[in-house]
């Protein structure tokens, strides 16, 4: 029962959060990818980077959503030295991310954190991604993979002339890993891939702890490199979702929403704290608003840990060269 009360205490009488734009030390000469960084806990970590001097590109499939952000955010921020730039990035069609990817390095020469942050929830049942992935798993899951792949040597090259644990990928899980099937990613054994569910809430739940699997595995082969990968929970978060919520439904998750700028926090400490960097954290997964939480044992210590690793690595083979 530890799990569901965890759980419990990542909804509601959460801490207040520890790093924020009040205390984030000066990010400048830095340079950040934040993936859909031009919505809701995206948009509130990317202001937040560019408030305090540093380079953040904007990764999204829309220019137009991400230069209106942009805009916005230089607004509302006018005293900064930091840049803003719009990378264009579709997850969902893996033939495209290495353009993507030789877009950015013709651009920089150092990366200092990746946070891979977009994703999409329970789109409707049968939906899929350009190369016939279920939909979630597609987008939410390989695309970040064959991104974070592609842009790991100059991770690495970055890594070498930083701090110590200051180089970080971090992954977007969820609290829906609570529900995720057994040991977090559920293999059909007939086509060697992971199961495609009837239920989306199902599928959903298994994408975000198919990332906390792939943040965990890229800790064990890079942090040697230097890298620090972790996964983390951003929390309930006010959305358009809610809109249409009857009356008495809406006042009762009223109780366990927050604004989306607390997802931001959480990400913020995963990615910018001095704790997180730590090499006895290596691995850690991060709840509201920047702490270690639980997840379920067998998610944990996943028996399919490496073989979803390998299972992505062939899937994205094709489009690394």
């Amino acid at each position: 029962m530890s799990i569901y009360w965890d759980a419990f205490k990542q909804c509601a009488w959460i801490p207040s959060p520890k790093l924020t734009e009040a205390n984030l030390p000066n990010q400048a000469g830095r340079v950040f990818i934040v993936t859909g960084g031009y919505a809701g806990v995206g948009k509130e970590l990317s202001k937040i980077l560019y408030s305090k001097n540093g380079t953040v590109y904007v990764a999204g499939r829309s220019e137009d959503k991400a230069e209106g952000a942009i805009e916005e955010i230089k607004q509302a921020t006018p005293s900064t030295d930091g840049r803003l730039e719009f990378l264009m990035l579709d997850l969902a069609d893996l033939a495209s991310i290495k353009g993507s990817v030789d877009d950015f390095l013709r651009r920089e020469q150092r990366l200092d954190v990746l946070t891979n942050n977009a994703g999409v929830m329970t789109p409707p049942s049968g939906s899929k991604a350009a190369q016939g992935h279920e939909l979630q798993m597609g987008t939410n899951v390989l695309g970040p993979y064959l991104f974070t792949q592609l842009l790991t040597p100059l991770l690495q090259k970055t890594a070498a002339s930083s701090p110590p644990g200051s180089v970080r990928v971090t992954w977007a899980g969820s609290l829906a890993t609570v529900g995720s099937p057994k040991n977090g990613v559920e293999f059909d054994e007939q086509s060697n891939s992971p199961k495609v569910h009837g239920m989306q809430g199902l599928n959903y739940g298994q994408s975000k702890a198919a990332n906390v699997l792939l943040a965990k595995e890229y800790q064990t082969r890079y942090f040697a490199d230097g890298i620090v990968s972790n996964a983390w929970n951003p929390g309930n978060l006010e959305s358009e979702l809610q809109r249409h919520q009857p009356w008495l439904m809406a006042k009762v998750l009223s109780f366990i929403l927050y604004p989306a700028v607390y997802g931001a926090y959480t990400e913020l400490y995963a990615g910018w704290s001095e704790e997180a960097g730590r090499e006895e954290m290596k691995g850690a997964y991060y709840g509201p608003w920047g702490r270690t939480v639980m997840l379920r044992q067998d998610v944990e210590n996943s028996p399919n840990r490496k073989r979803f690793w390998e299972w992505c690595e062939q899937e994205a083979k094709p489009y690394v060269g």
